[in-house]
């Protein structure tokens, strides 16, 4: 895929990314309401970082020459309404790596602040109570991570020192790993039952949104932890607030459905549900992995060799 000398547009400054082809022109744009050029001069677009799907799609249509669409997301689905202005045969990539450990990361760190009381140690805190008591531990739980690609790997990467139990694994695709095997979706009826934390970490599909609804729920166990950082709406809000608020289950949420979450909503103070605000990816660990990520992706692009993380390619 070769390039002649035109526009990419990137959200931070270009003197700021090492190792950035000179045949193009960068435009520096993260979502202001000016475009900072023609968007018909476009052939690279790297969409704004934690913008709405109407910011970011927003110049998708006045951009006739644009052959890849890059997002600074693990998920693509703020941007699959805007395609369909795009001309056949744009890459649509993803940001795959660049979350990875800051993502897994949080997972771990919402569970162990869930099964160790934190929340209530911190409102302790505030008020000036000492909360002792005997707490639950990462050490001996077993595990079932739903959605197995590099993020949900990396997380059992995490768990190991932890001298946590069994993880059972589930993916899309079934197969065989070096830990173990990676069950399909058809088979969490089986899987979840044994589960003293399910952590959530699959990309928002048809198939996926709403997987855990009130049929999921119902089979995970009595006192179970549900870990949410894929994205809000792989969770029935609906089901789980049933579920949390009989004290059946628990649940630590990065990610929530609506979000963000309004104030008033029933969440916000549902018993055992901690809640961060769609903090994943938003670490130290994020700027200089996504520019190292566009440095690779346009340096191969300007030489005509193919983008990676091409997850699909507009027909």
């Amino acid at each position: 895929m070769t390039a002649k000398t035109a526009d990419v547009w990137l959200p931070f400054p270009a003197e700021e990314i090492e190792g950035l082809p000179a045949s193009f022109r960068y435009r520096r744009w993260d979502g202001e309401d000016a475009f900072p050029a023609d968007p018909a001069d476009c052939v690279f677009y790297v969409t704004p970082y934690m913008k709405s799907p109407e910011t970011t799609v927003r110049p998708l249509a006045a951009m006739p020459a644009v052959r890849v669409v890059q997002t600074l997301t693990a998920g693509i689905d703020h941007v699959l309404g805007g395609l369909g202005d795009l001309r056949p045969g744009v890459r649509l990539c993803n940001a795959a790596g660049v979350h990875t450990a800051s993502t897994a990361e949080l997972a771990l760190t919402l569970a162990l602040a869930s099964l160790r009381g934190i929340p209530g140690m911190v409102r302790g805190q505030d008020r000036e109570e000492w909360h002792a008591g005997f707490y639950e531990a990462l050490a001996d739980k077993s595990f079932l991570i739903v959605g197995y690609g590099s993020i949900g790997s990396a997380v059992e990467d995490r768990l190991v020192p932890f001298e946590c139990g069994p993880v059972a694994r589930v993916a899309r695709t079934p197969r065989t790993t070096a830990r173990g095997p990676v069950h399909a979706l058809a088979d969490l009826p089986q899987l979840l039952p044994a589960a003293d934390v399910v952590i959530l970490t699959t990309p928002l599909t048809d198939a996926t949104r709403g997987l855990a609804g009130a049929e999921f729920l119902s089979r995970m166990k009595d006192g179970a932890l549900l870990v949410n950082v894929a994205r809000g709406p792989v969770v029935d809000t609906g089901a789980l607030l049933a579920e949390v608020e009989s004290g059946r289950l628990r649940a630590a949420l990065d990610v929530t459905d609506p979000e963000p979450l309004p104030a008033g909503h029933p969440l916000w103070h549902a018993p055992n549900v901690l809640i961060t605000p769609h903090v994943g990816g938003s670490s130290s660990a994020f700027e200089p992995r996504a520019k190292r990520l566009l440095a690779r992706q346009l340096t191969r692009f300007a030489a005509g060799e193919p983008v990676e993380h091409t997850v699909l390619v507009t027909g």
